[in-house]
């Protein structure tokens, strides 16, 4: 897929899984767990321990889902994710330096960004889709003022989300999630099933409000 497709598909899936883990053997079972709940869209961030190795492995063992990598904060992670095989590139901060280099790879950034400084800041260089990142510490009403004037831009909340409250986002014009402890948590560690529980519940709700 071509850097349009990719992003066409994620603002259709409207749903990326954040997958940050303190033990690598953690995320293939929870990548898993998240593909059975329908997930077609997850990032692997670079503060998991072999996020590359895993980026690799989830391409390999799921050809149907989108894998991209999280927490690219620069431009040589931005190098490192994408020679793993890293279909887009989500960052929670504005670095716009790491953009040219992956669209020259035709791979789509997702980037952080919070006032509406960065965020245009983030648009004017080319950044596919906006993070709204705190997303849930500045709340819906911050995220509203930011939609009114900028509402041609393609926004994805991250940070605060969960079954409970995803509806008000998107009633409020969020064009997509982030969502990484409220889907990969468990509440038994042995249990996967609760993560494939969760996806189906979160797409269920974003199903709903289409």
């Amino acid at each position: 897929m071509n850097k349009q497709e990719i992003t066409s598909l994620l603002e259709k899936e409207k749903l990326v899984a954040i997958i940050r883990q303190k033990n690598q053997q953690e995320v293939q079972p929870i990548v898993r767990a998240l593909v059975e709940g329908g997930v077609k869209a997850l990032e692997i961030t670079s503060n998991t321990p072999g996020f590359l190795e895993e980026i690799q492995n989830a391409r390999t063992l799921y050809p149907n889902v989108l894998v991209g990598a999280g927490t690219v904060t620069n431009k040589t992670l931005a190098q490192q994710a994408i020679e793993a095989g890293a279909q887009f590139l989500v960052t929670p901060n504005v670095e716009v330096s790491m953009i040219p280099l992956a669209h020259s790879h035709g791979v789509p950034v997702i980037m952080g960004a919070l006032t509406p400084s960065e965020v245009c800041m983030a648009h004017e260089h080319g950044a596919d889709i906006i993070k709204l990142f705190p997303a849930g510490i500045f709340g819906l009403d911050y995220f509203k003022a930011i939609k009114g004037p900028l509402n041609t831009l393609k926004f994805f909340v991250v940070g605060g989300i969960s079954t409970d409250n995803i509806k008000e986002w998107m009633m409020a014009g969020a064009d997509g999630f982030g969502i990484g402890s409220e889907l990969t948590k468990m509440v038994d560690p042995g249990n996967p099933n609760e993560i494939t529980q969760k996806a189906k519940s979160f797409i269920e709700q974003i199903e709903a409000c289409q």
